[in-house]
């Protein structure tokens, strides 16, 4: 092997990097307690008690989520390099940080207020008037830790359920169309490349799925496409970085960024010339990045909670299965698919039948924008 990657985390993030990595002759090995994560396959575990040798046997890191302990991080970086960079991780993982990030470089944020009290609360409420979206600084993630206020009746319940953290932010409710999302590579000669935009679409705060290219998108595509690499440039950024987005009458608006390959990016496997898997691993190892163009359109399906019948799903044309070697569980993402059939006008047909064979809802059962 020419290079071995160590990898924050062992779930199905790093296991679709380890998947990549392996053509380019690159190992991939995983710092993660969970000895039979979906990563364990592809690749060494080791627990969190044996950093050290982990951080002997890898000559550069990465990581799978943004949740990552810091202190690790810079453990391991005392002698090796990590990219993302520290500051990346460190700014996504605070969302007081993201967003004055935001603003400083002109990217289009809903007004906001850092909160530590029921008292700073409600002075949000007065200052950014109502609805607002009530958030964790830290942490949460797939609609966890966040309560929007509706009325004033309902201040003292989102302080009540949401005052175990430390740091609260509210936010003014985004009057949005639709989410999207941008996904780019940054290599380290600071070489860009963005993928096409996906509409997301989500079921009970869990991402259902992702067309692409966005719908009429044509004129989003470059103005997303200026606002991740402006975040890229000013982060000195190496590997994939994802910009979630609002559309909105007034344009897009900046949700959150994600340093990492990200859920909504899963299409890129068979969709793009080159996917975000392979296109991080090769920013990560300093080789060239790969062609980011779209194969044909197409839709990317998370499976949740429940496996559906393999052959039943195979024996459908132009649909491609990925699991993710993880035990079935409510509202845990256990794999996903790619339906990517030669002619768009296939693609809403596909989507219904799938809709009858996946056991669990999802937002491709209630709302058939495809």
């Amino acid at each position: 092997m020419d290079k071995t990657i160590g990898i924050l985390g062992g779930g199905q993030l790093g296991r679709m990097m380890a998947q990549a990595a392996l053509p380019l002759n690159i190992q991939c090995i995983f710092l993660e307690d969970q000895a039979d994560c979906p990563a364990s396959q592809l690749g060494q575990v080791f627990p969190q008690n044996t950093i050290q040798d982990f951080a002997q046997q890898a000559d550069v890191f990465t990581l799978e989520f943004e949740n990552t302990s810091v202190e690790s991080t810079d453990y391991l970086t005392q002698n090796k390099a990590m990219f993302p960079p520290r500051l990346a991780l460190a700014t996504a993982q605070n969302r007081l940080l993201e967003k004055s990030l935001f603003q400083q470089l002109d990217i289009p944020v809903a007004p906001f207020c850092g909160v530590e009290s029921l008292d700073e609360l409600k002075q949000a409420v007065e200052q950014l008037g109502l609805p607002i979206v009530v958030k964790t600084a830290m942490g949460g993630y797939d609609g966890k830790g966040q309560f929007v206020v509706k009325d004033k009746t309902q201040i003292d319940e989102a302080w009540r359920v949401l005052s175990y953290a430390k740091t609260l932010i509210a936010e003014s409710f985004v009057n949005f169309s639709r989410e999207v999302s941008i996904i780019a590579v940054r290599g380290q000669n600071g070489e860009v490349k963005t993928w096409s935009l996906a509409e997301n679409h989500h079921h009970h705060g869990i991402l259902s799925h992702s067309i692409v290219p966005a719908p009429q998108s044509d004129d989003l595509q470059p103005i997303a496409q200026d606002y991740i690499t402006r975040l890229l440039n000013h982060l000195d950024y190496v590997g994939v970085l994802t910009l979630e987005l609002f559309v909105t009458s007034d344009g897009l608006y900046a949700n959150e960024i994600a340093p990492r390959v990200h859920n909504s990016g899963h299409w890129t496997i068979e969709g793009a010339v080159c996917s975000q898997f392979e296109n991080h691993i090769r920013a990560v190892a300093g080789l060239p990045l790969g062609c980011t163009d779209t194969i044909r359109p197409n839709v990317m399906v998370n499976i949740i909670g429940e496996y559906p019948d393999k052959a039943k799903i195979l024996a459908l044309d132009c649909v491609h299965l990925h699991l993710y070697n993880k035990e079935e569980r409510e509202g845990r993402k256990i794999g996903h698919l790619t339906i990517m059939p030669n002619q768009a006008e296939e693609r809403s047909n596909l989507c219904q039948q799938l809709a009858t064979l996946l056991p669990q809802p999802l937002a491709l059962t209630v709302d058939m924008k495809i």
